[in-house]
């Protein structure tokens, strides 16, 4: 008994409506597991790594990499249990006494009340006991279905149909030879003015153009390619089985040269017009950010205030804490004590760390801290945040950001690493430049940018001297922060990271 299963995309996040299929990690005829990682998908907020909720063969993959999907949209489909794509039986089958006592008599048995022997289908397609069942996704229980896939026609069928119907053209006048995959034998053809090629069915093939030109050979993902490149599929030779187009083919011609078939010498350059133009898509992590920069800029009135401070103190304080056991494999830099000095005037000064709720017409004063880490990526700005950083300590903050940051570059981070904060930093100064005036994260007060150390000339003692100076920046919701309280925050940052001794007074 086997059945076909369809696995639709589930809400990973919070209120997630879609997602783009970033890689298929199975193709159809893979046998996977229950909880084996079979898809990326990108979310509006990072890449999250699905697994199946079913064990079997996959049947079909109905969403193609690079295709956004809804939530609640089938994008795989998985036979389950034995057998090679039969259908299931019409009706239920009785259970035997061995099943009802939780061993499985017959791998093909099914029951369709679970309750009524304590049993129910297991995930292989196979009877287990309540309590020995595996944990599946939610909303993704194995149930009960009547589901029917079409029966595959065999690879040398489908071949030798596809092949025929290429060979075919409207104007050929001679009759048309049976298939040698017929099922039963086929008179000869009577001679006619124009022959009809016979259909094929060959999901990659496409059919035979009026006029005696073949169409052309894409599937679907490489003609949306095709479209976003601009490329014209007509003038593209394809360099796949009976001649089907690639995307390699379609991002050669949009690269201005065609790529040659194995084995073969490489064709010439295809002179091609420089596209004057390129549009990219806005999805995913991109398109979450820009809608959440224009809410906040246009809901929160941004205030900015600067501060260039002498930071040669913590720079050596740096240079101290790095041979410490307590920091052994641990990144120190100067952004761990910037992000510990924000941690201590957000306690002496908790109006920073609110937030504005509309909805309730309130202030939310938080006495907590999730430190937000802007943190740049190939997919966009994210901001992963530091669940309860005003707790560590300062060898443990190290290791939380450390990792959290490393984990969102590589596009790993979680959407529930990706939410929750109430006060952010962003290290411009990475980029070389002195400052910026940085946008608020929507849901909080405050974000602090920390710009690029650089030699400078500095009084000191009445003294002209060159020491390690930084501009620090901190934008701030005027609704909630006023100028002086903005003030003295930004004030108590600049004296702790001049003078990090103050750090243990106000700690």
């Amino acid at each position: 008994m086997s059945e076909l299963k369809n696995f639709k995309l589930p809400d990973v996040g919070e209120g997630l409506t879609e997602a783009e299929i970033v890689r298929w990690h199975v193709q159809p005829g893979d046998k996977i597991t229950v909880n084996q990682i079979i898809v990326d998908i990108e979310t509006a907020k990072a890449v999250v790594e699905l697994p199946s909720p079913y064990a079997g063969v996959v049947a079909d993959l109905l969403v193609p990499e690079g295709a956004t999907a809804d939530v609640g949209t089938p994008i795989i489909s998985v036979q389950v249990g034995g057998g090679n794509g039969a259908a299931p039986a019409a009706g239920p089958v009785a259970v035997s006494a061995g099943a009802q006592s939780g061993t499985v008599a017959d791998p093909e048995l099914i029951i369709t009340r679970p309750e009524e022997g304590g049993i129910e289908p297991g995930i292989h397609g196979t009877l287990a006991p309540k309590e020995e069942r595996q944990a599946v996704l939610v909303g993704y229980g194995v149930k009960l279905g009547t589901t029917k896939r079409r029966p595959r026609k065999p690879a040398a069928e489908t071949s030798a149909q596809g092949s025929a119907t290429q060979r075919a053209t409207v104007t050929s006048i001679a009759p048309s030879a049976p298939s040698a995959s017929t099922r039963s034998p086929a008179p000869a053809a009577t001679p006619t003015p124009a022959a009809t090629p016979a259909p094929t069915t060959s999901a990659s093939a496409a059919p035979v153009a009026a006029g005696g030109q073949a169409a052309v050979l894409a599937k679907p993902p490489v003609r949306k390619l095709a479209k976003d490149l601009g490329v014209d599929l007509g003038q593209v030779e394809g360099t796949g089985t009976d001649g089907l187009i690639t995307r390699d083919d379609v991002q050669a011609a949009a690269a201005g040269v065609a790529a040659a078939p194995v084995g073969l010498a490489p064709a010439p350059p295809r002179v091609t017009s420089v596209a004057r133009e390129e549009r990219i898509p806005i999805r995913g992590v991109r398109k979450h950010m820009a809608a959440a920069m224009v809410a906040s800029a246009f809901t929160a009135p941004h205030v900015t205030e600067f501060l260039q401070i002498d930071i040669t103190e913590t720079m050596a304080a740096t240079a101290r804490l790095k041979p410490l056991a307590d920091f052994e494999g641990v990144r120190v830099s100067p952004l761990l004590l910037v992000a510990k000095a924000l941690l201590i005037a957000a306690a002496r000064h908790p109006m920073i760390n609110s937030a504005w709720d509309e909805a309730a017409q309130e202030i939310v004063v938080r006495h907590y801290v999730n430190l937000g880490i802007a943190a740049a990526t190939e997919r966009g700005l994210v901001v992963p945040t530091v669940k309860d950083a005003h707790a560590m300590s300062l060898p443990e903050l190290a290791r939380a950001i450390g990792a959290l940051t490393e984990t969102a570059r590589a596009g790993k981070a979680s959407p529930a690493d990706l939410s929750g904060g109430t006060i952010t930093i962003t290290n411009v100064g990475v980029f070389g430049v002195d400052t910026g005036t940085p946008i608020i994260t929507p849901g909080e007060a405050a974000i602090l940018a920390f710009g690029q150390v650089k030699d400078a000339p500095w009084v000191v003692d009445g003294q002209l001297a060159v020491r390690k100076v930084c501009t620090l920046a901190l934008s701030f919701d005027h609704r909630i922060v006023d100028g002086e309280l903005g003030s003295a925050v930004l004030r108590d940052v600049g004296a702790m990271l001049t003078d990090p001794l103050h750090m243990l007074a106000w700690s």
